[in-house]
């Protein structure tokens, strides 16, 4: 590989950050989950599967990828389905562990939707894992639940499936 390999692989890589790795901490919950819709919600619950994510472990400084499936029981307020994805997003795309982007996730829906309940599964496969040896292939699960979804193991169970 010769220097001008090399040339521009610092600009890459600062713009693969901030526009990738890192773009999370310029994406806000309150605007991503603004302006929801009002009114009785007709359903029970709303769940969204497979919505891929990317993060990148503090820890190794090496990525993770995986999918989520977030719920929420709503109360007086719904919010676009796209809007999900995009809270995924904002919180997994951050310097952040698995597990915390979970929590933050069913938080902002608590905090921002004045949800009745809010569950968060997310499945992902970690470099820092994989790499060293190429030992494992493991998949790491996590699950948050707050609100009602806490309580109803029944509700819990129809995010796992």
């Amino acid at each position: 590989m010769g220097h001008k390999d090399l040339a521009t692989t610092p600009t890459r890589v600062a713009r693969l950050w901030s526009e990738q790795f890192l773009s999370g901490y310029a994406m806000d919950p309150t605007k991503i989950l603004g302006d929801p819709v009002e009114g009785e919600a007709a359903t029970e619950l709303v769940i969204i599967r497979d919505l891929p994510y990317h993060g990148m472990c503090p820890h190794h400084l090496l990525p993770y990828v995986g999918r989520a499936t977030v719920a929420y029981l709503p109360g007086t307020q719904l919010v676009g389905f796209g809007r999900l994805g995009d809270l995924v997003n904002c919180f997994t795309r951050r310097l952040t562990l698995q597990e915390r982007a979970c929590n933050d996730i069913v938080d902002a829906l608590m905090a921002h939707l004045d949800a009745r309940g809010a569950g968060c599964v997310m499945v992902g496969e970690h470099m820092c894992l994989r790499i060293p040896d190429n030992r494992h292939r493991a998949q790491v699960v996590t699950a948050s639940f707050r609100g009602d979804l806490q309580q109803r193991k029944e509700l819990q169970d129809r995010l796992w499936s």
